[in-house]
């Protein structure tokens, strides 16, 4: 066995899990970041994944595999960076745990991000907001709900992994506050408007009336889950009554 296996190990296990507790989509970013570098490395080293050395993963391979991804498979410039990130990540864990190799990690540290430009995110009109959240069809439960959830996130910013997150003992109906989980597993706690908590009291009596298996998170109803797809969907009946 190669110094790169437990090397990758403890740095799933023990550098990302325990010591810093990372997000499962910050684990699952991680690993698909380091199974196509290893995929990458295996291919252009002609050894399996289980013989490759840190040495293998000199500067000029993981340059290689970072143009290999924006030209052979048309990632963006941000994407490369949140990539490079990750295995710089890696590298500064193996910096601690293999001096020999330091030449070869200072090499790979030492790669620049890529500069892009970034897309200017500007608040939405009044009107706007409106046609957003006339979009949902509220004359059926799955368009009550999203109705309830768009107006939860304008009101609070929430992203839509946060928002699709909640869980419905997270909303206290006695209270203007709703507590919700953001990014690097912090907690913090928003506050509700009248209109908002009017629209979660219907939602919960709508599901007291329903069935005794009431699903755990706000964002569920019945077999249906609120994802990213629905807000698109929203976006784009917005967009269509205002351009």
């Amino acid at each position: 066995m190669t110094l790169l296996a437990p090397t990758l190990e403890a740095f799933f296990c023990e550098r990302l899990m325990t010591q810093r507790q990372a997000s499962p989509h910050t684990l699952s970013g991680y690993r698909d970041t380091m199974r196509l570098l290893l995929c990458f490395a295996a291919e252009h080293t002609g050894k399996p994944p289980s013989r490759l050395e840190v040495s293998d993963l000199d500067v000029r391979l993981i340059s290689a595999f970072l143009d290999h991804l924006e030209h052979e498979r048309h990632n963006t410039a941000s994407t490369r960076n949140v990539r490079l990130a990750a295995i710089r990540s890696l590298y500064r864990f193996a910096a601690l745990r293999h001096p020999e190799h330091a030449d070869v990690i200072a090499r790979v540290l030492a790669i620049p991000a890529k500069r892009f430009d970034r897309a200017l995110i500007n608040y939405l009109t009044i009107d706007e907001v409106k046609a957003l959240l006339a979009a949902p069809d509220r004359s059926t439960p799955i368009g009550r709900r999203d109705h309830a959830l768009i107006l939860t996130a304008i009101q609070t910013g929430l992203r839509v992994s946060e928002l699709t997150g909640l869980r419905c003992q997270d909303v206290h109906l006695g209270t203007t506050m709703i507590p919700w989980s953001g990014s690097g597993s912090t907690t913090s706690t928003s506050i509700r408007s009248t209109a908002r908590t009017t629209r979660h009291r219907s939602k919960k009596r709508w599901r007291r009336s329903t069935t005794s298996s009431v699903p755990e998170r706000l964002a569920t109803s019945g077999p249906r889950v609120c994802t990213p797809g629905s807000s698109r969907k929203h976006n784009s009946a917005a967009a269509a009554r205002w351009p």
